[in-house]
């Protein structure tokens, strides 16, 4: 059941950052390669566009989603259970594209759009 849900939970993550390929929006390979730069520029400081403890979660989110260990489990509430990796598949599929979107972007100097303001140059 574990296996499942894993594949499901990967399954939904591609899903989401596949359909993030708009017009001048990074590739998947250039989101993917970004992630390590991204969690060393916040770490040390040098890039505030993400908070520490946003990152936490990001990590614990992603651990959560490949333990076998599950809040609940599908064995016991079947659907219901799918639910749980779901909201979390969600949540940091849309966090990692919002985020590698304004980290390229503060890598390449562009501006940085928040919530229809220009708030960087770079």
């Amino acid at each position: 059941m574990a296996r499942v849900k894993r594949t499901a939970a990967f399954v939904a993550l591609w899903r989401a950052l596949r359909g993030a390929n708009r017009p001048g929006a990074p590739s998947l390979g250039t989101r993917l390669a970004a992630l390590p730069r991204l969690a060393g520029a916040v770490a040390s400081g040098h890039w505030e566009g993400l908070g520490r403890g946003r990152l936490a979660l990001m990590g614990l989110a992603l651990l959560y989603v490949v333990s076998p260990i599950d809040l609940v489990p599908e064995g016991l509430l079947l659907a219901v259970g799918l639910v749980d990796d779901v909201v979390v598949v969600s949540w940091l599929a849309g966090s990692v594209l919002d985020a590698t979107d304004r980290f390229v972007a503060w890598e390449r100097g562009e501006p940085q759009i928040i919530d229809g303001d220009v708030v960087a140059d770079g």
